[in-house]
């Protein structure tokens, strides 16, 4: 079985009140730092429990909202906060089911460290969008010490970590995969744990 699916299929349920102020921090970071109209549609890549798209949900309720995640059990709990009108699907970054141009905007929220081929994950996520079209990640930030000495300690305790970034290292990475021009923003959620969110846009 895959190590991103072994680990998260048993702490579903639990999920998101073990992690309570991890959820909170990172989602309304990046709820914060994105840009959307009321009737965009938005892919939320690595959507988990779905907890950043029922508050988009909630904010925006004409918004077309699609999630995925290659836990079931993961999407199970989205599914249960969200409309049956949410488009959740289970699957993986490098091989999105949707069809070129199919949404406004596309989001991550701390999944990217997951994701074994993010060359291959970044041109999805811009063959999904429509020209003009939006791409938002927010993930760790390994220009912190605190979090180079997390990804340290979870290459050696996790399988499914694959690889935090730098600024420097996530930029040019978007920029070779698929011709972005990233704006990132780097920034701390607390003394310890700091963050980073990029910003790019599908040139029409």
């Amino acid at each position: 079985m895959d190590p991103v699916i072994s680990e998260y299929a048993s702490n579903a349920r639990t999920y998101d009140r073990k992690w309570s102020f991890y959820v909170e921090s990172t989602t309304r970071e990046t709820i914060a730092r994105l840009s959307m109209n009321p009737t965009d549609r938005v892919l939320d890549v690595g959507c988990g429990t779905g907890e950043l798209l029922s508050r988009l949900a909630a904010k925006y309720p004409e918004a077309r909202l699609a999630g995925l995640d290659p836990v079931p059990e993961m999407l199970a709990v989205a599914r249960d906060k969200l409309s049956d009108a949410a488009d959740l699907r289970v699957g993986w970054a490098n091989e999105l089911p949707w069809e070129d141009g199919s949404f406004d905007l596309v989001v991550s929220c701390n999944m990217f460290h997951y994701i074994t081929h993010p060359e291959i994950a970044v041109r999805e996520m811009k063959r999904v969008l429509v020209p003009g079209g939006r791409l938002l990640i927010t993930d760790w930030c390994d220009d912190y010490l605190s979090c180079r000495l997390c990804t340290a300690y979870l290459r050696l305790m996790s399988k499914a970590h694959f690889k935090t970034y730098t600024v420097d290292e996530c930029a040019a990475l978007l920029r070779d995969a698929a011709d972005f021009e990233p704006r990132i923003e780097r920034y701390k959620i607390s003394w310890l744990w700091g963050m980073m969110t990029a910003v790019c846009r599908k040139v029409a």
